[in-house]
């Protein structure tokens, strides 16, 4: 039998809340973990950490050509990607009757556009992997009503379904997890009963418990968004043309991309 080497895993969206609770978990296990983060402190933290386990790819994910220099790094060291998941983005609601275009361009780049640059790269690290994997982890306020920005999370959905349509024939699966219940009988305008208030360590557990079965979904029942989503500690990370009344007014920061 033949030596297991440790599986290779990209993580976005982990300086924070559940992304880096999720690259705990991976690293506990001995995988190797590219980590990428609005923050390169975060990255940096965790390489200290974990010695020899961690590749830190920081970055903004919104840029097409910082996107493709981390898939470089990653090709460099490793040649593939196992296990890729997609957790970068943001989780602002927009106000039905103040909508600003900016904002929900904000929305649209940080979760749509910087997927499928990161979808893009990954492809190929993908396909040379070992039983390769690609998982998008969804926005509660692209995905949970009532939103203004159904563009942003169907968005999503949809990137991911064409996605797993391309990958097929090369033998990689994709996960899509989304905030919500496995429950039928709820429909799209329904509350969700009975929120669990899962700290971000549960979440993790949670979602990649899951992801060992490779299903198509996962339901991720949340009502603590703060802390599995914190806000910035600062409004300075958002934007220039997004001023702080809007930060105030929106959901809690995902994992900047």
């Amino acid at each position: 039998m033949g030596l297991r080497l440790p599986r290779r895993y990209w993580l976005t969206g982990a300086g924070n809340g559940i992304g880096a609770s999720l690259a705990e978990a991976i690293l506990e296990t001995g995988a190797y973990l590219a980590v990428s983060s609005h923050s390169p402190r975060s990255c940096e933290t965790l390489s200290v950490r974990y010695p020899g386990q961690v590749l830190t790819v920081p970055g903004n994910l919104t840029d097409s050509q910082t996107v493709r220099e981390i898939g470089e790094q990653i090709t460099r060291q490793w040649g593939a990607l196992d296990q890729v998941i997609l957790n970068a983005g943001t989780t602002e609601y927009v106000d039905q009757q103040h909508t600003d275009h900016t904002l929900i361009e904000h929305i649209v780049r940080s979760n749509l556009l910087a997927a499928s640059f990161c979808i893009e790269v990954a492809m190929p690290l993908l396909r040379a992997g070992t039983q390769p994997h690609l998982v998008g982890i969804a926005s509660p306020a692209t995905y949970l009503p009532p939103s203004n920005s159904e563009a942003g999370g169907g968005g999503m959905r949809h990137l991911f379904e064409s996605t797993r349509a391309e990958l097929a024939s090369a033998g990689v699966d994709v996960t899509w997890v989304h905030p919500g219940y496995d429950d039928p009988s709820l429909g799209a305008d329904d509350c969700l009963p009975f929120p669990a208030h899962w700290s971000p360590e549960e979440a993790a557990r949670h979602v990649l418990k899951h992801l060992v079965e490779r299903p198509r979904e996962v339901a991720l029942p949340i009502a603590s968004m703060s802390a599995l989503w914190p806000l910035p500690s600062s409004t300075e990370t958002l934007p220039a043309d997004i001023d702080s009344c809007q930060a105030k007014n929106g959901y809690p920061i995902k994992g900047r991309p």
